[in-house]
């Protein structure tokens, strides 16, 4: 692959972590307003704190979900930082990282995820896997998962 389709090809991870970020945030936008609405539409119930506990619970789950859209826009404001348009030689923030099975993309913690073909780890650059990975080159290994992984490639 030449230089020139690699930085391609990290792009096309970038939207792809971004795209998925997008979603995360439209279903937790989608959940505080579900929560809001139900909570608003509790009618007080003759039975005491039912509709204060009711109530409560409504605006527990509205939060846990403002908490989570939070994160999320968090999340896409730091991968819009990550420079996936040039080529790196040691392991940084925006490099690819091949290991012959398991490969890893550092700029979101969105998991493990199949792109083109290829299964790929999407660790945030704050992971402590990304952490041991970084400044590491090609040809250098490091453990993961109680195994020893060599760098094959990295750009």
């Amino acid at each position: 692959m030449e230089d020139h389709d690699k930085v391609e090809y990290k792009i096309r991870l970038k939207h792809f972590c971004a795209s998925l970020i997008e979603q995360r945030k439209e279903m937790a936008r989608l959940s505080v307003e579900n929560a809001r609405e139900i909570t608003n539409l509790e009618e007080k119930s003759t039975v005491g704190d039912k509709y204060e506990t009711a109530r409560a619970m409504g605006q527990l789950e509205q939060d846990m979900y403002s908490r989570q859209l939070a994160e999320n826009m968090k999340e896409l404001a730091d991968l819009q930082t990550v420079d996936a348009g040039r080529i790196y030689k040691d392991v940084e923030p925006g490099g690819f990282v091949r290991c012959g099975d398991l490969n890893f993309f550092i700029a979101a913690g969105l998991g493990k995820h199949i792109f083109e073909g290829e299964q790929i780890v999407f660790l945030s650059p704050h992971a402590p896997l990304a952490r041991t990975l970084l400044l590491k080159k090609a040809g250098e290994e490091f453990h993961f998962h109680d195994k020893v992984f060599r760098i094959v490639e990295l750009f």
